[in-house]
Formats: C-alpha cells, structure tokens, sequence
C-alpha cells in the first residue's frame, strides 16, 4: 500500500509540474529535486534459523527458543526456517520423512510464515541413492507425491527451499558432484515441482537459492536456473567466516559477501523474482561482529531492493558462534536495526495467499 501511495503521489507531483505553453524549456522545473528522492524502502520479512542452543531443541518442534529470541531483540519473527533430509537412515531399512504438519502449525499458530529447507539426501548420506537423473526420471516419485499430497492437506501457505546451493560443491545435489550435471539438476527441480503441481499442492512457495558467489567460484547460477515457471522466488545463501577455528578467511563486509551476486542474479538471472537471503550470519573473530550486523540492516533496505525477506542462521555450526546472541553488544546492535518499521513482525498467522507475495 505505502509503495501505492507514493506511486500515485510522484504522478500527480509530475503533472502538477508539466511545463505549461510558453514555459522556457532551458529553466528547471520548480521544486524538482523532489523528484530525485530515494524510494521509501520496501517491508522486509526477517527470521532466524535457530539451534539448540537456547533450550535444548531446535525451533519449531519447541518453540520455547523463538520467544527468547524475540524478547532479546525486542521484535517477533515474520520467518522461521526449519529442514529435512527425504530419508532417516539412522535405522534399516530408511524411514521417509513425512510432511512437518505439527512444526509448521507451531509456526503458524506464533504468526509467521514456515521456511522449510528440504534437500533430495539421507541422514547420514548415501549420495549415490541420490543422482539428480535418477531423481528425474521418477526413482522417488512414490515419496515426493506423498510428501506433496500431505502438504497440500496442511493447506497453508509456506516457502520451500528445495536442493539449496547447488552451485556449490558441498551436497549431493551440487552440480559436479555424484555425477550430477545442470542439465539433470534442472531436470530434477522441474521433474519435483511438476509432481506437486499434480497434486494441486500450490501451497508451497518455490525458493531457488544459489551460494553468494563474491569471486567466481562455484558454477555459474544461470545455468542452474530452473526458470520463471518454475521458481516464485530467487535467493542467495552467505556467511562472514572471519578467523574461525575451521578455516582462517579474511573478514568480509555484508556488501563484500553479496553485492556482486546480487547484481547478478536480478540482472541477468531473474529480473522480475523477489529475492530471500535465507542463510546469512557472521562469526566474531577477526573484525566487529555487531558492526557488521548493524552495516547489514542499514544497508539491506536502502541498497538491496529487491531482497524482501532474511533469515539470520541462529546456530553454532562446526563450533562457529554464529548467533546474534553471542554477545551483548551484538545482539544490541541487533536490536537496535530490527527495530525499523521495515522489517516486519509476527502478524502471518491468517497469511492465506500463494505464492506468499513480499509484504505490499
């Protein structure tokens, strides 16, 4: 609605101003340096991918996590995202995993909208189950059909993000990787999002998310790109490592990581796609981590227009302290950028649109 009003407001300060017969087309239009302003910055919807480390257990399966979070920060969560492998293979013979109908009420019912990561794998892996040209040529499709039926009968609207960073080398679905190619991982994105489509399971939000690619890399995401039909939103996945225990990377500014992808991906990729930063985080050694964080709120509203939607990964992962609440002073400056009218709030709970279009 805001992006509305100041349409029709720039409409009629241009016709108020029109030159009129007999003006001199050499002297500047009265006032017309209000048609230079920026735009005012679009809603963005925000969220967290949250470990255990506050409670216990993860997010949404208890969502006693979530409610720290927001008291710490001062503001409820529009996102939460949660993942799953197809199998359990803990146990033999492998257990599917079914639709998440009781964790993605948990999120619905707080008032925000599911982000669900799911990946064509096991726990733990047996990538060569998993090839990409056997996925498309219809080895699961039992499985997905009725994962797909199952979320359709949930009913409700929720993102899916579905073989994520595939321009990597780091999954089983990656191209390179497992005798993969782009050719079958288009194949297979198609292949999958067809078998929902036949259900009529439209519910889901399709998320395409590539690795933020900073120094080429990883395999060129235009190739990856499953196109408009098939994609409802685009996304980039991407981390300040700093000075870590794992392996010592230089600190790297929120624009260092993500400009030049970004640039990319709504120019040459998919022009007319919303996009989700639906992994993003920085570790504490090697710089100012709640500098960062609040460089990274200031400028994702003013700088990424197109970025409507961002999900913090709230998780230490390979004993990296990537959460916001690792510091005062962090979780301060977090607290301090969240607090923008931008950035929205828990209010989804009766969210009944799909595709989830970004907040208007």
């Amino acid at each position: 609605m805001l992006a509305v009003v100041a349409l029709v407001g720039s409409l009629l300060m241009a016709l108020f101003w029109a030159p009129v017969a007999g003006a001199d087309p050499q002297q500047p239009a009265a006032h017309s340096s209000a048609t230079k302003k920026k735009p005012r910055p679009k809603p963005i919807y925000w969220g967290a991918w949250i470990g255990d480390q506050i409670t216990g257990v993860n997010p949404p399966f208890d969502m006693g996590g979530v409610t720290i979070l927001q008291t710490l920060v001062g503001k409820g969560l529009s996102l939460i995202q949660f993942s799953s492998p197809f199998y359990d293979c803990h146990r033999s013979p492998c257990a599917p995993y079914e639709f998440p109908n009781e964790p993605m009420e948990n999120i619905r019912g707080y008032g925000a909208i599911p982000f669900f990561s799911w990946g064509s794998e096991s726990s733990p892996a047996h990538p060569e189950e998993f090839r990409l040209a056997a996925l498309a040529a219809g080895k699961e499709d039992p499985y997905i059909t009725q994962f797909a039926q199952e979320a359709k009968e949930w009913g409700h609207p929720f993102f899916l993000r579905f073989n994520w960073e595939m321009n990597g080398s780091w999954f089983p679905w990656s191209e390179g990787v497992n005798g993969n190619t782009a050719a079958s991982y288009l194949a297979a994105w198609r292949h999958v999002h067809d078998l929902f489509t036949a259900v009529g399971a439209t519910n889901a939000t399709w998320v395409w998310c590539p690795f933020a690619d900073a120094h080429s890399a990883y395999t060129d995401m235009k190739s990856l790109y499953p196109g408009n039909a098939y994609v409802d939103w685009t996304c980039l996945d991407g981390y300040n490592w700093g000075r870590n225990g794992v392996k010592a990377r230089p600190w790297r500014t929120f624009d260092e990581i993500f400009s030049a992808s970004y640039r990319y991906l709504t120019t040459k990729v998919a022009k007319r796609k919303p996009v989700m930063l639906a992994e993003l985080a920085s570790g504490t050694k090697g710089g100012h981590k709640a500098l960062w964080i609040k460089e990274m709120l200031s400028s994702l509203p003013r700088n990424y227009p197109k970025v409507r939607g961002f999900i913090w990964l709230d998780a230490f992962d390979r004993g990296i302290d990537w959460p916001i609440e690792t510091s005062p002073k962090a979780t301060a400056a977090f607290a301090k950028g969240i607090a923008k009218g931008v950035y929205q709030p828990n209010r989804y709970a009766e969210l009944n649109v799909s595709p989830i279009p970004p907040q208007p």
